[in-house]
């Protein structure tokens, strides 16, 4: 009878080694998600697709690439600057009619040099031209003085706009409280003032009288503190803005 071959001692004690192959693959696969995660949360979406299809190419065949199971944590919006920029060409093209008024404006104050008493901003309410008080009006008073009459004229031909506009013509105070026989509050003669500039740019048979209209805040928008003599000469003004054809979304604005 055959003696049975006994196991020789180094083979006993030999390990299966066999799981070390698919714990490398697991290593190599979580490796490559972590570079994908890190990635995606700084490149754009065209480059995170990009690493999608060579991850997935690198592990393909063990069933849905690990990729598409995988998202960015931030929405990628498009730039669609250009296509702004394209929908916004009627409002470029109104600020640019706004920018050529007020090159006209600031061309008048420089001849006539009255650059202490008006000036011109363009801001996003349209273009605003203040004027001091002083220029048309005595202290206390809405008529304006005759000297000055002229230059209210040479504005309401100036605002002899192209396109219609609506025009807002303001008047402010400082925070001195008036109480005389005409004006019982600073209301009333913010109000007046407007109203009477307001009288004297309609006088122009070229504007359009539906376009205008009269303000009146008192003290209560100043433009800089009512703390001394030369602060209170600031916040005494009219101001006449002339409003945007055209908003900065496109959107038309239909004069009323």
């Amino acid at each position: 009878m055959a003696k049975k071959r006994k196991k020789k001692k180094h083979e006993m004690e030999h390990i299966n080694e066999s799981w070390l192959l698919p714990y490398a693959d697991l290593l190599t696969l979580l490796l490559a998600l972590f570079i994908v995660i890190f990635a995606s949360s700084a490149v754009d979406e065209a480059r995170f697709s990009q690493i999608s299809q060579v991850f997935n190419e690198i592990f393909e065949g063990g069933g849905n690439g690990i990729i598409n199971e995988s998202a960015p944590t931030t929405k990628i919006v498009p730039d669609d600057s250009e296509g702004k920029l394209e929908d916004n060409s009627s409002y470029f093209e109104d600020q640019k009619s706004l920018r050529e008024m007020q090159d006209d404006l600031d061309e008048y104050i420089a001849v006539h040099e009255l650059e202490n008493q008006f000036e011109t901003e363009l801001t996003v309410e349209g273009l605003l031209l203040t004027i001091r008080d002083s220029v048309l009006f005595a202290s206390g008073e809405a008529t304006i003085t005759p000297q000055y009459k002229g230059l209210a004229n040479d504005i309401s031909r100036l605002l002899a706009l192209e396109k219609p506009r609506q025009v807002v013509i303001a008047g402010h105070t400082d925070n001195i409280p008036i109480r005389n026989a005409q004006f019982s509050s600073n209301w009333e003669l913010s109000v007046m003032r407007a109203v009477e500039f307001l009288k004297i740019i309609v006088e122009n048979n070229e504007v359009d009288p539906n376009l205008f209209s009269a303000k009146g805040y008192g003290e209560y928008k100043p433009i800089v503190p009512n703390d001394t003599v030369e602060n209170r000469s600031k916040n005494r003004r009219v101001e006449v803005l002339i409003q945007p054809l055209v908003m900065e979304d496109g959107t038309a604005i239909i004069p009323q």
